[in-house]
């Protein structure tokens, strides 16, 4: 068996394969399904400094190669996750690292500070590019002034691995991607979704209550796949590359483009064991290729 374990920072994987916040829960919700020690890391849903109630419904919709959301950070604030989740998930034995959002700098920092005085928790991933919510999110992760500005403020008050999720909807994901860099972001991680719509044709309105949305799914990969490549060629520190990830050989692309580990996010809502069926088939591959360890194929792409 190959050897799968990675490192993004301090913090050792003990394989590549993690899950996407929004789309795992805090983890416990897919326990009968899978046995959450076997996955690299569990990246919890949405956190922010307070309550948020989300986006109006109908914020869900299938499109033909994925879906569109606009759910807006849901969440019960990070009080009531240090209070009420962390004691059910500090001891599951894999990294569970939270998503963290906010409507300011100030808001992501304070935020980010509570959750660094949880023990068990080594990492957040800071959401700049979150598309559905009002204020904030996306905001600051299309510009290069912005994005600094919030790893700046969380930087300055966090001290474990800070990974920070980029958005795709900008003209250049590399600058963004360096900028956060020089302000002492310990990972990138992309890409977020895809700004997108659907219209009932009968109703002559949005399928979504915002109008727009999130786009995930197999219809981003390509795109995805593309922007992880750029931004390995420009930065020293580790990527994780998601988007559209549904299978072994979706992950070794990613991979082989640069990215040190990767995220599956809308195909656990179709196989909520997808997570250890790509481990397996990373290894499958890796042992199928005469390869010993992951870290022989990461960044190998020929181009």
């Amino acid at each position: 068996m190959a050897r799968l374990n990675v490192k993004i920072n301090d913090l050792e994987l003990k394989n590549p394969v993690m899950t996407a916040s929004g789309t795992f829960g805090y983890g416990l919700e897919f326990a009968d399904f899978v046995p959450l020690d076997q996955i690299g890391g569990i990246i919890v849903k949405g956190t922010t400094l307070h309550p948020r109630q989300g986006n109006d419904y109908p914020r869900m919709a299938e499109t033909a190669a994925g879906m569109l959301n606009c759910v807006g950070l849901q969440n019960k604030g990070v009080d009531y996750f240090c209070e009420h989740i962390y004691p059910q998930i500090k001891d599951i034995d894999t990294h569970m690292i939270v998503n963290v959002s906010g409507s300011s700098p100030d808001d992501y920092a304070e935020c980010a500070a509570r959750i660094d005085a949880l023990e068990h928790i080594p990492a957040i991933e800071l959401n700049i590019s979150c598309p559905n919510v009002k204020q904030g999110g996306m905001a600051f992760g299309v510009t290069c002034e912005g994005a600094a500005s919030v790893v700046r403020a969380v930087r300055d008050r966090y001290h474990k691995t800070l990974i920070v999720k980029l958005s795709p909807n900008v003209t250049n994901i590399a600058d963004i991607a360096r900028a956060v860099e020089a302000e002492g972001a310990d990972s990138v991680s992309l890409i977020n979704t895809l700004m997108g719509m659907a219209i009932d044709i009968e109703k002559r309105k949005s399928l979504l209550s915002i109008g727009t949305g999130g786009l995930s799914g197999p219809a981003v990969k390509p795109v995805a796949l593309r922007m992880v490549w750029q931004v390995a060629k420009a930065v020293k520190i580790p990527v994780v590359g998601l988007g559209g990830i549904c299978t072994a050989t979706d992950a070794i692309e990613f991979l082989m483009a640069g990215a040190t580990a990767i995220e599956i996010g809308t195909a656990n809502f179709l196989d909520p064991a997808v997570t250890i069926k790509v481990r397996d088939g990373i290894n499958e591959w890796l042992d199928r290729h005469g390869c010993h360890s992951v870290q022989e194929i990461i960044g190998t792409l020929e181009a």
